[in-house]
């Protein structure tokens, strides 16, 4: 074929968008990590561009970050300090300098209320430092997983309450982007090069897509057909402009490479313990299991 500007550019094009879902990052031979402290309770985790891997902290409310080869994840933002209470998600994005994180309030003990509030929170990526504290309109359910698109716009799941919260760069407050009983259960999301957000639900075991329109809504929720049934999807990361990493509680972590509205699955590895969450180091996934630590499982898109 004729080697033409318009071919020229969508080759460059190409090559951006491999080398963007890059990793750039090794495992450093670990085969397992978790946090120093017992009783963490984590629901998720994350990691940097340079290999640096972040838990959050059910029980605790802090968050603990592993250094590039450490061997187990330190006490970092303190829950005392922070105000941070009942961690589930935490996404780490380089390009912003951001940690995000899902708070929710503590459960309370004996028909006591709970403590805090279900809310996105920011920090600063490199120092811990609070950035900003975002909170889910009144009566909300749980602040789940978050996902932020090219553009630096954060999206925060609501489980529970079939909803999906958008917080654009500037803002001060979140607003509800999308909504469905399709979601109801509404787990994690990553976006893709196609720029639509991804959203699995861990309760019908159902992957959806929805589109970003050009002037930043939300399209219809539109169902994605497995090539196998998924177990119970929880954590769902991207791998690659056109493939998703996915944790499933019923035992394994999963590749899905999406082609329209099919999605082709492999599993990564089977045989786990309630796997929740998974991030991406190097050659290798991470995979959070018995909301406790994680296994370094090889994985190449």
């Amino acid at each position: 074929m004729k080697n033409t500007p318009r071919s020229r550019f969508a080759t460059i094009i190409a090559i951006a968008a491999v080398t963007a879902f890059a990793p750039v990052a090794r495992a450093q031979g670990r085969t397992q990590l978790a946090p120093s402290d017992s009783g963490v309770s984590p629901e998720n985790l994350t990691s940097s561009r340079d290999g640096t891997v972040y838990f959050g902290s059910m029980t605790k409310g802090t968050i603990y970050r592993a250094a590039p080869g450490a061997a187990r994840a330190e006490p970092w933002i303190l829950a005392s300090a922070a105000g941070l209470t009942n961690v589930l998600g935490v996404l780490a994005d380089d390009k912003s300098n951001t940690l995000w994180v899902c708070q929710n309030p503590t459960r309370g003990q004996g028909g006591a209320p709970g403590v805090g509030t279900t809310a996105l929170r920011s920090f600063d990526l490199k120092t811990g430092a609070a950035k900003g504290t975002y909170p889910f309109p009144p009566n909300s359910r749980i602040c789940n997983d978050i996902a932020v698109s090219a553009d630096g716009t954060a999206y925060a799941s609501e489980s529970f309450g079939g909803r999906v919260h958008r917080l654009k760069p500037g803002a001060t407050a979140l607003e509800v982007w999308a909504s469905g009983d399709q979601i109801m259960v509404i787990d994690g999301l990553a976006f893709l090069a196609d720029g639509s957000l991804y959203v699995n639900n861990i309760g019908t075991g159902k992957l959806f897509r929805i589109p970003v329109k050009a002037d930043g809504s939300a399209g219809a929720i539109v169902p994605i057909e497995t090539s196998m049934p998924l177990g119970r999807p929880d954590g769902l990361r991207t791998a690659g402009p056109n493939k998703l990493i996915q944790a499933e509680q019923e035992g394994r972590v999963t590749e899905l490479t999406i082609n329209g509205d099919r999605a082709e699955v492999r599993v990564v590895k089977d045989g786990l313990t309630r796997p929740a969450g998974v991030t991406v180091v190097g050659d290798s996934a991470f995979v959070l299991v018995e909301f406790s630590k994680a296994l370094v499982v090889p994985y190449r898109p």
